[in-house]
């Protein structure tokens, strides 16, 4: 995939696999204020479908007059491509979907509790997949699952609609990443990007569409909100996380998960009010030596 000079001169330095590392971390942490900052949205009266329609289709305009800038060929695609990327993009689509309603009916802590099991959920389908499950997946998962469960705590109550559609979230996503792998492994991740954003607009505007097509303004907060998590949470997030899948694999990055998950909670104590105890602090400390432990090179 043709690269600047700068980013050229940066995977010199750093290598293929170290820079594939640092596309992880990043979009990692890009996407890990999108849960406190839509369920402040979310809280402030914005509609969650709304909001997550409006970061999409900006999102893949911003995309495809990136690429039509860049080179035109990456708008180009084969019939067999189109129909992957249709599919997983429907399939990302319906769980984006569900993970932004769920933030409805539960509080961010909570989503950060529940969504920690992710992990799990792409190693299992990767085991599935013939993928090989070493004594360290399994530390590095232990260690992030026990951090991520002293940092946000045992308390609290989850409505039942929450719990399923985040229970629906968590297993589509999995299918997400992994698929991706699979099957998008030999198309440039700018246009696999650009296909499966439009995918997943498509999906939402059908929800919507569904729910009555009614439009309610976001008002000047909700805006702010839909272009931070378009450029930073959307445009970057997933141009860095398919080619980081190319590069690290799906198992690896989905192993960065608690990281985002505790910058979550760190949003959330900013800006929904939430404390923190010394005993939340010590499953911070957990979730970071996961995190180093799964950037650690052989």
């Amino acid at each position: 995939m043709p690269q600047s000079p700068r980013v050229q001169s940066y995977q010199s330095l750093v290598g293929a696999e170290g820079f594939g590392w640092f596309l992880a971390l990043s979009s990692t942490l890009a996407s890990g204020i999108v849960t406190p900052l839509a369920r402040s949205a979310i809280v402030n009266g914005v509609d969650p479908i709304i909001l997550l329609l409006s970061r999409l289709f900006l999102a893949v305009i911003f995309l495809a007059a990136t690429l039509a800038v860049i080179n035109r060929q990456y708008l180009r695609v084969d019939g067999r491509g189109l129909k992957r990327m249709g599919l997983i993009g429907a399939i990302s689509g319906v769980e984006i979907c569900c993970y932004f309603l769920s933030l409805t009916y539960v509080d961010a802590s909570m989503v950060a509790m529940i969504k920690s099991t992710q992990p799990l959920a792409v190693l299992l389908l990767l085991r599935l997949g013939g993928e090989r499950l070493t004594q360290r997946h399994m530390v590095r998962l232990l260690l992030a699952l026990a951090g991520v469960y002293l940092l946000i705590g045992p308390g609290g109550q989850v409505a039942p609609i929450g719990l399923l559609l985040l229970f629906a979230s968590i297993v589509l996503y999995a299918m997400q990443l992994v698929f991706t792998q699979w099957y998008l492994d030999s198309y440039d991740s700018r246009t696999v990007t650009t296909y499966l954003l439009a995918a997943m607009t498509l999906v939402v505007g059908g929800w919507w569409g569904l729910d009555g097509a009614e439009w309610h303004s976001p008002g000047p907060y909700g805006w702010l909100i839909i272009i931070i998590l378009t450029v930073v949470s959307t445009y970057y997030a997933r141009l860095s996380l398919y080619e980081a899948v190319r590069r690290v694999g799906s198992g690896q990055i989905a192993l960065l998960w608690p990281l985002q998950m505790m910058l979550g909670v760190i949003l959330s104590v900013l800006l929904l009010q939430e404390r923190l105890s010394s005993l939340q602090w010590l499953g911070g400390v957990f979730i970071l030596a996961s995190a180093l432990l799964a950037i650690r090179r052989r």
